[in-house]
């Protein structure tokens, strides 16, 4: 008898285990709809100048976009400025959908007066992020925001649950109108920012900022500070008088804990630090300073704010709290080289992230991109290898479905591994070999520290050094465990190397995050191709697919009244909710059938 009953169980069992990856996916993602209306604000004021504040529902910094592994996001963003705009979405790697990532290579900008609608999924991510405006030097003005994505509660997290969580979005900030400074980047009379705000405010104790930004905590409790360089321009240094700082994750990696005094965070980056208020109940400075600038503590470039404890009367004092010297970056180099992967956790999914690491793969192909400027028809213009890059009308995306980019770019016109001889401007489109390994150099000839960014992608940061990168260098490589991470440093007259997985189609941004020199030409894009037409490997255009440039929208027919119980346009439109919902449904019914016959 008891063997006789184990059949059917066993065919339950059976069936469970077959349908559960799609209900564990049905019921894990949650779908999160926001409407955006984003407009010029000349009433903030955070420097006490006149000057547009882009804000976002009348929010500067814009609002947070709390998220968990697998959620799926909707964005109807309003146009109200007076330019074109586009969202990019600083580290969400749009897994198998360039068409939502937001920036002139992928998508046609949503006009004044317009509105548009993101989609996309926080695909298998965990960790702090941020957006912002990505066309027409916009984010010099604001438009930005955090984007946290939470671990599933079926995963751990290598810490204690922390009291609460804080967005620190830190960066530059001009005293000019954002016009004013995207009207002279093309002469030699550009500014550098004058100021250093936190979450939109200005130092504490300087007059001419109308508010400062303060953090509550109490007494013996940890917090966790998810910190974003939201800036333009400037790298800074990042730290809490009398309190350390414990690294536990960058830009969705999990590291290894290591506690720090300070923190070096450069233009673009995103540090998850956790903060334990074990200090006497008074209020804190909280400091960040510029890199490779000799601002002092009273100048409007140092950002301050406060941690304020529970039932403290006493406000900050003293000095501020000391860092290291701006202009060491050897002090940068050896705290960037400690931060290292955390190989035995899992992030956003339960198994382990080191399961996925570079120690034995093979390289197909190695990119050497070098950073320089160029005079370009009596213009100051920004390079990489030499061309500078020439944003065409049309998205290079549409031009890739509806032409295979003819008329619109030729895929790799120039080199991915030499300088051209003389400097040009140019479509610069590489191709990247679909799952093939490929070394990214990327040389800084320039006097900043330059940072790089890859949509699509984390990539492994396995080197960087001083110098011209040459083959020899990678006897230096850490192919252990290096962070996996999407936006890296590169020192002034240094190189910065990464290894990253090409295994995610699309046209995919290769960019400076500084953002004079990504506005001026310092950029190209990655087509990362994968003939199979399955969606399930590459998405196919959204539904409200805008078309721009060679691509025009056709006149639309007159109207008609549609038949009785017509189905929508979109009824058939590929769902990947609605096709996990239908295979679900049908691998069901099967198991019940082949229950019911046996």
């Amino acid at each position: 008898m008891a063997a006789g009953s184990a059949g059917p169980q066993l065919k339950h069992v059976t069936c469970a285990i077959v349908l559960l990856p799609f209900f564990v996916t049905m019921t894990t993602s949650a779908d999160i709809f926001l409407d955006w209306h984003v407009s010029a604000d000349f009433n903030l004021k955070p420097v006490s100048t006149d000057q547009p504040v882009i804000t976002i529902n009348g929010m500067f910094p814009g609002p947070l976009i709390n998220a968990t592994t697998n959620d799926n996001i909707h964005v109807n963003v309003f146009n109200d400025l007076d330019d074109p705009l586009l969202f990019t979405w600083n580290g969400i790697q749009q897994r198998l959908d360039s068409w939502q990532d937001g920036v002139s290579g992928t998508n046609c900008p949503i006009q004044p007066g317009k509105n548009w609608t993101y989609d996309f999924q926080a695909k298998d991510q965990i960790g702090t992020f941020f957006y912002f405006p990505s066309i027409n030097f916009l984010k010099a003005g604001g438009g930005f925001g955090p984007i946290r994505v939470n671990n599933r509660p079926l995963i751990s997290v290598p810490f204690p649950k922390p009291e609460a969580e804080f967005d620190l979005l830190i960066g530059d900030w001009y005293i000019s109108s954002y016009k004013d400074i995207r009207s002279r980047l093309n002469t030699a009379d550009v500014p550098s920012p004058d100021w250093m705000l936190i979450n939109g405010k200005g130092p504490y104790m300087n007059n001419l900022s109308q508010s400062y930004e303060t953090f509550n905590v109490t007494q013996g409790k940890t917090y966790l500070l998810r910190i974003s360089n939201v800036g333009t321009a400037w790298s800074f240094n990042f730290r809490i008088q009398n309190h350390q700082l414990v690294l536990v994750e960058t830009e969705g990696s999990y590291v290894n804990q290591i506690e720090l005094e300070s923190l070096d965070v450069h233009v673009g980056q995103s540090y998850s630090v956790l903060v334990t208020a074990n200090q006497n109940a008074v209020d804190y400075y909280i400091v960040a300073s510029p890199k490779l600038s000799n601002a002092t503590n009273n100048n409007t470039l140092v950002g301050v704010a406060v941690l304020h404890y529970d039932n403290s009367t006493t406000p900050a004092n003293g000095s501020l709290p000391s860092g290291p010297d701006p202009f060491d970056l050897q002090f940068s180099i050896n705290q960037a080289k400690s931060i290292r992967w955390n190989l035995t956790t899992g992030a956003a999914r339960p198994n382990p992230q080191g399961m996925f690491n570079v120690t034995n793969v093979t390289i197909i192909e190695t990119f050497i991109l070098n950073a320089s400027t160029a005079t370009i028809d009596g213009l100051s213009r920004y390079s990489v290898n030499n061309v500078s890059y020439l944003i065409p009308d049309t998205p290079l995306k549409l031009a890739d479905f509806f032409s295979n980019g003819t008329g619109v770019y030729e895929l790799d016109a120039f080199s991915k591994n030499t300088s051209n001889a003389n400097a040009v401007r140019g479509v610069f489109v590489a191709s990247a070999l679909h799952k093939g390994w490929t070394e990214i150099v990327l040389e800084n000839n320039l006097d900043i520290i330059d940072t790089w960014h890859l949509d699509g992608y984390s990539f492994f940061v396995v080197g960087m050094g001083e110098g011209d990168w040459n083959p020899e260098s990678r006897s230096s490589y850490n192919l252990y465990d290096p962070v996996a991470r999407s936006t890296v440093q590169v020192y002034p007259g240094g190189w910065s190397s990464v290894y990253v997985y090409p295994d995610n189609p699309g046209m995919w941004n290769l960019r400076s995050q500084n953002l004079q020199s990504w506005y001026l030409g310092e950029e190209l894009y990655v087509r990362v191709y994968d003939a199979d037409p399955n969606p399930a490997k590459e998405k196919p255009p959204p539904q409200n697919l805008l078309l721009c440039g060679k691509y025009q929208p056709p006149t639309p027919p007159p109207s008609v009244s549609p038949a009785p119980n017509a189905p929508s346009s979109n009824a058939y439109a590929y769902n990947p909710h609605r096709t996990r919902s239908l295979i679900a449904m049908i691998t069901t019914a099967i198991c019940l059938f082949y229950i019911d016959l046996h």
